[in-house]
């Protein structure tokens, strides 16, 4: 099958399932071609069957703000045109789905008939999508796509309570690919982190407020009082200056490190002890996922799609928005002795394999050829 997948590139959840997502379905035959406007972050494989096409907007004067949608609809069409696509998944929903619904009815016009399914994965619902600014567009290319998912019950609930779909939603969960995270730890990384067995902790985020990377702040603060620890913060945003300014104010940037953002966060996570998320909310979860599946347990909130994705108790605790105190005291109910702590590890990566991409894969698939199927029915009548 001919694919097109429109994502955002950059380092962040959606994109990263996105482009894990192509280069999976282009091991097993199918031809995946990337159409967004700078290389996919995590695209660092071009074998066979992978393609890239680059959304190039030119600055013109006349226009006040870059007219990206306009520019991504017109790489739509010559892409299905020229590569013969048979169909396009577009990742998060703005401008993505809207993009394809009128590159949609501007080939149908050639008699050209592509289906376009929208993929939901969180602030595109949540946040951005809860601006009235956006609501008429967003519920229109929603409901007029050939099949949506949402990647966690939750985000289904919230796409139905914030918007008038009538398209069935159906959940197919974020992913993870247990191969790129079989990393042995580094004997020389962990002792430059932590040359005198400290416990170390990692957060990793794009520094966003609904991250609320400060509690990871003051949590950290606080857990030191309880056993040495150290600190790893990967990546970078809006917020990291502030958490560096609370950092100094506590006197605990002796004991952080802020690296910015990696790729290859497999290395830092073979040497975690435990992973922590404070999120005002997340609509699933891929970070956490990504630690558990390092054997890695996880810290972090209860809200959105994490119970989703955390087995509370085994791989890791819940905690509510905010409660600092919980949360230290379940880091230390995880890292106060070493049986505690293995006895975790084990449970975290029990509960990363049940989101195996050889277990979701086959779900997007049975999706493409159903849709592709009753398009060609439709092109028959």
């Amino acid at each position: 099958m001919k694919i097109g997948i429109v994502l955002y590139p950059t380092y962040g959840g959606s994109g990263v399932v996105a482009t894990e997502l192509g280069m999976a379905l282009a091991k097993k035959g199918h031809e995946i071609h990337f159409i967004t406007y700078s290389l996919p972050f995590r695209l660092d494989d071009f074998g066979e069957n992978i393609f890239y096409h680059e959304v190039r907007v030119i600055d013109y004067p006349l226009f006040y703000y870059k007219p990206y949608e306009l520019v991504l609809t017109s790489k739509l069409v010559d892409v299905v045109k020229h590569e013969g696509l048979e169909l396009l998944h577009v990742h998060y929903a703005i401008p993505h789905a809207s993009a394809a619904y009128m590159a949609k009815h501007i080939l149908e016009q050639e008699n050209i008939h592509i289906p376009y399914i929208t993929t939901l994965h969180g602030t595109d619902i949540t946040l951005v999508g809860k601006d009235s600014s956006f609501e008429p567009v967003i519920t229109f290319a929603i409901n007029q796509s050939d099949a949506v998912t949402a990647v966690s019950k939750d985000l289904k609930k919230d796409t139905h309570t914030y918007f008038n779909i009538n398209r069935q939603i159906e959940v197919i969960p974020n992913f993870i690919n247990p191969d790129h995270y079989n990393v042995p730890p580094s004997e020389v990384l962990k002792r430059r982190y932590s040359p005198n067995g400290e416990r170390i902790i990692v957060h990793i985020s794009n520094f966003r407020k609904v991250k609320r990377v400060q509690d990871v702040a003051y949590f950290f603060a606080k857990f030191l009082e309880k056993m040495p620890a150290k600190l790893i913060l990967v990546g970078d945003g809006p917020e990291r200056h502030n958490i560096e300014e609370i950092c100094r104010k506590q006197g605990t940037c002796k004991h952080t490190e802020f690296l910015g953002k990696l790729k290859a966060i497999d290395q830092i996570l073979s040497i975690a002890d435990l992973f922590i998320l404070t999120s005002e909310t997340e609509s699933f979860g891929l970070s956490a996922l990504e630690a558990m599946v390092s054997s890695v347990p996880v810290i972090s909130t209860n809200t959105g799609g994490l119970p989703e994705v955390i087995d509370h108790g085994n791989s890791g605790f819940l905690s509510d928005v905010g409660d600092i105190d919980d949360m230290v005291e379940n880091a230390y109910t995880i890292l106060k002795d070493d049986e505690s702590l293995h006895k975790f590890r084990k449970g975290a990566k029990k509960q990363a394999l049940n989101f195996h991409i050889d277990k979701v894969l086959p779900l997007y698939e049975e999706l493409y050829e159903r849709v592709v199927s009753k398009n060609m029915i439709k092109k028959e009548n």
